[in-house]
């Protein structure tokens, strides 16, 4: 059932806020339960399925669209199955025939420098979104901004796996994930240009990524050391009163979010040193101390009293 503001008003009451019911196909008033129309013709498909197999195997259509691939799923391709529609299987020689024909298909198709680009960073973008458990519409905001680079030449003269990385990284902070640059980076090095690639396509295309919010990182760290819940509702509490003293404008997320977690557990008794969150955290240990000084320093308590 599928509930929409439609342009029409009831009659009797005058409402305006319609339910459509797709199964018995009416429109029924929210309000007074008049039935408007009981012939309203279904949009959905012309057959049931009680299981998942069974849908995917009466479905007419084909996967949606994916800009995570780099042909979007778009041509159709010739399979690799050894059978014919109707179960057959081939010939010999009809097997090397299709074998030609979808070796050519895939050199046509990638004849193209885009087309080529496109393969090798999609394909770099499924390894290292699959490596650091990237949820899937996080990635396909990815490949949409790297698509979007390649066609404004954002891209010329750049490395094509660090400006996968610097997209992922960008559609982290779109989508409120909280994911840090030393996370994609394995060195120092990775890092700054890293950074650089990522600056260079905020500014480019007019990126306007939201603050990160270190209370989104209680959590994520928390998992790694087994930390209890009343722990991290504690380190939240802190994270909001340092928020209200202007404490968390200026300072990195992670370092921040570790510190609350110390002081925490310095109040529930659990055993999480700074060198465990700063490793869970994957900041230094000197971050985790100021950011703890930081916080003592001002005044900031230990959150909700017991």
């Amino acid at each position: 059932m599928s509930t929409s503001k439609s342009p029409h008003f009831c009659v009797e009451c005058g409402s305006n806020y319609l339910v459509e019911d797709d199964d018995l196909g009416e429109i029924v008033c929210r309000n007074c339960g008049v039935v408007l129309n009981d012939h309203v013709a279904s949009s959905g498909p012309d057959w049931r399925a009680y299981t998942p197999e069974e849908r995917d195997a009466k479905a007419h259509a084909g996967p949606p669209i994916s800009y995570s691939i780099h042909d979007k799923r778009l041509p159709t391709c010739i399979g690799k199955d050894s059978k014919d529609r109707c179960g057959r299987a081939l010939s010999p020689t009809q097997r090397q025939e299709m074998y030609a024909l979808r070796r050519m298909q895939n050199k046509v198709s990638l004849q193209s420098s885009v087309a080529h680009n496109l393969r090798h960073a999609m394909t770099e973008l499924d390894r290292l979104a699959d490596q650091q458990h990237i949820p899937k519409p996080v990635q396909e905001r990815a490949a949409l901004i790297y698509r979007k680079a390649l066609e404004k030449g954002v891209l010329r003269g750049q490395s094509t796996s660090a400006m996968v990385m610097a997209a992922l990284y960008a559609a982290c902070r779109l989508c409120e994930v909280p994911r840090s640059l030393s996370e994609f980076a394995m060195r120092r090095s990775d890092r700054k240009r890293l950074g650089r690639c990522y600056r260079l396509l905020v500014n480019r295309l007019d990126l306007r990524a939201p603050v990160d919010d270190p209370v989104r990182c209680v959590a994520k760290i928390a998992a790694k050391l087994s930390i209890s819940e009343r722990t991290q509702q504690h380190a939240i509490a802190i994270l909001n009163e340092a928020r209200v003293k202007g404490l968390v404008s200026g300072r990195g997320p992670m370092g921040l979010a570790a510190a609350a977690l110390y002081l925490a557990c310095s109040v529930e008794k659990d055993k999480a040193t700074q060198k465990d969150l700063s490793e869970a955290a994957n900041v230094t240990e000197i971050t985790v101390r100021n950011r703890y000084k930081e916080l003592k320093e001002n005044g900031v308590s230990f959150g909700p009293k017991k």
